[in-house]
């Protein structure tokens, strides 16, 4: 028998039987974030309703809110200092359902249910890979990584994923209404929908933004602030061309990004080189210091 597995065994119990929170009287502070992530679950969650019902503008609206809460979640906790483990896990059972089900169920319904069963082994197939990708990011987090590399992610992120699979949807309603009606057109979908659904469980760097969001020089602190509130406008007026054209900026930042990461992969090794020590002087001075000492 493996040694190891006893150890496992017995660190699973020791962590099932540790208590949620440490403390009797829990700060205020660290409800904020989880109250946003459970908004964000019941959008998700009215969203698929909506999907069954047909009522497909509403289902992506909700979609579209449930990621912009997942984009303040975590800022918010890092903000007060309220992250935990207990956040965390949250926060993945909550992006699974918002990103990965949520989604299938709207595209499912809109149109892919027309080709079946292949076009529920589609949607299927996407909700994996959206579990895939939040399992191994809950995996990587405790991983030790130059500064540099937090500025990317390994694959398509499940929130950007979800909003880029229903680019279908969007042009549809831009007055494309031809799509779901030609089942040539659906197989693009289809096909589609799979490329998405790689590029999550994928190793292919794509953008984070973390390290944008540390420092802002003050002078870009009011176009910012502009910039914000324009493509909020944009969203509530023109909602379907803003998710197009966010979409297709998206996917086209994807190569430039793996470019990127290439680029300074190459060069981080050589300057972590020229900044070490170079030991073998040190050896010959060691040597020579010997022989003086022995003339």
């Amino acid at each position: 028998m493996d040694p190891i597995i006893p150890r496992l065994e017995r660190e699973t119990r020791r962590r099932r039987r540790a208590a949620m929170f440490r403390q009797q009287r829990v700060p205020v502070r660290m409800l904020v974030p989880n109250f946003f992530t459970l908004l964000g679950l019941c959008a998700g969650l009215t969203s698929i309703r909506m999907s069954i019902e047909g009522r497909y503008e509403l289902a992506l609206g909700l979609i579209v809110f449930a990621a912009l809460l997942d984009g303040i979640d975590g800022r918010v906790a890092r903000l007060l200092k309220a992250s935990s483990r207990f956040g965390a896990e949250l926060d993945s059972l909550a992006d699974f359902v918002n990103f990965g089900v949520a989604p299938a169920f709207l595209i499912f319904t809109w149109g892919l249910g027309d080709l079946k069963s292949l076009g529920w082994i589609c949607v299927m197939i996407f909700a994996l890979a959206s579990a895939l990708r939040l399992a191994r990011f809950n995996v990587a987090i405790d991983d030790d990584k130059p500064k540099w590399q937090t500025a990317y992610f390994s694959g398509m992120p499940t929130p950007a994923a979800a909003i880029v699979v229903l680019l279908p949807v969007y042009i549809e309603h831009l007055g494309f209404g031809e799509i779901r009606s030609s089942p040539y057109v659906l197989d693009v979908v289809l096909v589609y929908t799979l490329a998405i659904a790689f590029m999550m469980v994928s190793t292919i760097p794509t953008f984070s933004g973390k390290l944008l969001g540390e420092r802002i020089s003050r002078e870009y602190v009011l176009p910012l602030f502009i910039l914000a509130i324009g493509v909020v406008a944009l969203l509530i007026t023109y909602p379907f061309g803003t998710l197009t054209g966010a979409s297709i900026i998206y996917l086209a930042t994807v190569p430039m990004s793996w470019r990127r990461f290439r680029q300074t992969l190459a060069t981080a090794p050589a300057e972590g080189a020229e900044k070490q020590p170079a030991p073998p002087h040190r050896i010959v001075a060691m040597r020579q210091s010997d022989s003086q000492k022995q003339g």
